[in-house]
């Protein structure tokens, strides 16, 4: 089986990325955005700098369709594990607790 080899300039590259990343995370963790949009950004970066782990770090963007299909099956999974949490959440009436 032949693995795919990735250059060092790339992860020296993805290193820089998620640096930058996480700079924005710590000023945009002190900047107040307006409509609540802080959680908003944080997800974005967070995600962005995700996708770029699995995407690289994981070496899933050389891999095989299999583990493509692999990975997104996981992440369909996941959103409809969110989706039935929110719900659950959402349908709840406030509790008066003493009432």
């Amino acid at each position: 089986m032949s693995e795919h080899i990735v250059s060092v300039r790339v992860y020296i590259t993805i290193f820089l990325v998620l640096l930058v990343g996480t700079a924005l995370t710590v000023w945009a963790a002190f900047v107040d955005f307006p409509f609540g949009l802080n959680t908003i950004i944080a997800m974005a970066i967070a995600v962005t700098k995700a996708t770029f782990v699995v995407l690289y770090f994981m070496h899933v963007r050389y891999s095989t369709r299999l583990v493509w299909v692999i990975v997104g099956s996981a992440l369909f999974w996941m959103g409809i594990m969110f989706a039935f949490t929110f719900a659950d959440y959402f349908t709840r009436s406030r509790l008066s607790i003493g009432t």
